[in-house]
């Protein structure tokens, strides 16, 4: 009896042995390719000012990527703004490009990279915001996007996902009335303090993803690390989509020390609630009516960085990866009289 027990698990190490070295033998090198983009109609009008129009093939972007093994590949995106450069217009840009490691529970990467700040910086296909262009708050408070050289390292378990990059530091001669035009891009950057980004979200329900960031770094006023402007962003963000409704909320708050321009502190939020009507129409895909409010404020309590938004807007997807989208708004900065009423018209595409 002893014996033939003993047999048993000797064969059923043999079978797990088989089984794991049949994972590699299946897995077939090869590279994957996709990409996403978007077409914009925009009519701005402020007050009783001729309208500005413009027609703007905003973004074009191809992902290459390639699988050594199974725990082992190369990702990259490369970006094309506004159809061309030439002359300080539009902009070619190498937005990612690493070494990823994944296992089951945690993984590496290594190269050019983005920070998990906020829900667009990471995922910024344009199927996956409801809006013509990003939120405002996903480009005055979160920088996005937002990448550079560096490291991450993550892990999932039980729906619950955590992430730690460090990278370059921020151009601390940029940093004024937020952090945006402190992003060195990847070009001739530092690393004397580097940057510093936590974030931990939950995605365990179905359709709900809740979550934040901290980031800090102490940046190098031109390149010199003697003398920095120091921040720490710190934001939560929320966003649900099943059973027809969808909602997102997210709300960022930075502080600084030794700001150029005097500011201590910038942030600010948005709200956007919808619900899919398709199935009321008779369409295949969703269709959602929704609305957007957003308040900001890019430096303290100065009136001419604080802006109100106000956006009524209809997106259809026919497929996940295609959406139409049309919005109409108002823009009010405090310390304006008049208001900027704005009208968008685009369709993005991802595969």
């Amino acid at each position: 009896m002893k014996r033939k027990n003993k047999m048993i698990r000797i064969l059923f190490v043999m079978i797990i042995a088989t089984l794991a070295m049949a994972q590699d033998d299946f897995f077939q090198p090869g590279y994957t390719i996709g990409g996403y983009g978007e077409l914009h109609y925009n009519r701005a009008q402020n007050g009783n000012d001729d309208p500005t129009i413009k027609l703007d093939f905003h973004r074009f972007i191809i992902y290459y990527g390639y699988n050594w093994t199974e725990e082992w590949s190369f990702k990259s995106e490369v970006e094309l703004e506004h159809n061309f450069v030439s002359g300080g217009n539009g902009e070619l840009e190498l937005e990612q490009a690493f070494v990823n490691y994944h296992s089951n529970l945690f993984g590496f990467q290594a190269g050019v990279i983005l920070p998990s700040v906020g829900l667009i910086n990471e995922y910024h296909e344009p199927p996956l915001f409801i809006s013509v262009e990003r939120p405002e708050y996903s480009k005055y408070v979160i920088p996005t996007t937002w990448f550079g050289n560096g490291f991450a390292l993550y892990g999932s378990m039980s729906g619950l996902n955590m992430r730690f990059v460090l990278m370059e530091d921020m151009e601390g001669e940029g940093i004024g009335a937020g952090i945006r035009s402190g992003r060195g891009k990847g070009y001739k950057t530092t690393a004397y303090d580097w940057v510093k980004n936590l974030s931990v979200n939950y995605t365990g329900i179905a359709g709900l993803r809740i979550g934040g960031s901290y980031t800090m770094n102490n940046a190098p006023i031109d390149n010199n690390p003697d003398s920095t402007v120091s921040f720490g962003l710190g934001e939560f963000n929320l966003k649900y989509d099943a059973k027809n409704i969808y909602a997102v909320m997210e709300y960022g708050n930075i502080s600084y020390e030794n700001n150029p321009s005097g500011y201590t502190s910038s942030g600010g939020y948005y709200l956007d609630l919808g619900y899919n009507v398709a199935g009321f129409v008779g369409l295949e895909g969703k269709l959602i009516p929704w609305f957007r409010y957003s308040d900001y404020n890019r430096g303290n309590d100065d009136a001419d960085k604080h802006y109100t938004i106000q956006r009524f807007g209809l997106t259809y997807w026919p497929i996940s990866s295609v959406a139409f989208k049309f919005d109409y708004g108002t823009h009010q900065t405090e310390s304006a009289d008049d208001v900027k009423t704005q009208i968008n018209v685009g369709v993005g595409y991802n595969f």
